[in-house]
């Protein structure tokens, strides 16, 4: 099989080559989630998004948002986006490439709704979610004025209103 359309049978769009394909493929094989189930492809006004392969009914788990364990205090000081809150004292620092779940975008009419479970933040299926649709959650009030509100929330159910 050509290399590219080997990638193409592992999920991942065209599109997505400006990332490396190493590092693409072992983000969506590394976590222990069937790599059939997401497909990596640009967005519009987001970069990447992840999107669904397969259908997911509504409640089942879709993706655990993975990375280290660090003490809220040090979350604070960093530069990086991939951050999940915990509790007051540990934040999911997903940062890393292998995190797929960091390629779920924000929506203000999210499919994925995110549950802590034991120290661990897992993602479900809000509604059916069909074969094709982008994997969405809502960021949170926090994120959102400090991140999306000041350039316009371009989810599909906002567009490019601020």
């Amino acid at each position: 099989m050509p290399r590219d359309r080997a990638w193409l049978h592992y999920g991942i769009s065209p599109d997505v080559f400006a990332t490396p394909r190493k590092t693409v493929y072992k983000c969506l094989v590394t976590q222990g989630y069937d790599k059939s189930n997401f497909v990596l492809r640009r967005t519009h006004g987001a970069g990447f998004g992840l999107y669904a392969a397969r259908t997911f009914a509504e409640g089942e788990p879709v993706i655990e948002y993975t990375g280290r364990h660090i003490p809220t205090r040090e979350a604070d000081k960093l530069k990086t986006r991939y951050l999940f809150e915990i509790d007051r004292h540990w934040t999911i620092d997903g940062s890393a490439r292998s995190n797929t779940a960091r390629y779920i975008n924000h929506s203000c009419d999210p499919n994925c709704e995110a549950l802590l479970e034991d120290g661990r933040v897992m993602l479900y299926a809000l509604r059916e979610i069909r074969a094709g649709e982008e994997l969405t959650f809502d960021y949170g009030e926090e994120y959102f004025d400090e991140f999306i509100r000041p350039k316009g929330c371009a989810c599909a159910h906002c567009g490019d209103r601020p």
